[in-house]
């Protein structure tokens, strides 16, 4: 799942903490990064998302009913802080 301009990072760890499988971010390099662990929650937002926003997001999302919580989330205005 690629998600797009996300402003609104930390309601984005925040259902992603509810998640029941594993969520991981995919860097350029073909990295894969849990997004579940708090410490990596915390690398991120101090380094990759220190603009405020991510321009592009490139996720695997393991259990479908996540990629549900994570879809509804964006598609209901994640952006508005």
């Amino acid at each position: 799942m690629t998600l797009e301009n996300v402003s609104n990072i930390e309601g984005l760890f925040e259902i992603i903490n509810t998640c029941k499988g594993n969520v991981e971010l995919v860097s350029e390099e073909g990295d894969r990064i849990n997004l579940k662990s708090r410490l990596t929650q915390y690398l991120a937002v101090a380094g990759v998302f220190a603009h405020g926003y991510v321009r592009q997001l490139q996720l695997i999302i393991e259990d479908p009913e996540d990629m549900d919580k994570i879809m509804e989330f964006i598609v209901s205005g994640e952006s508005q802080e």
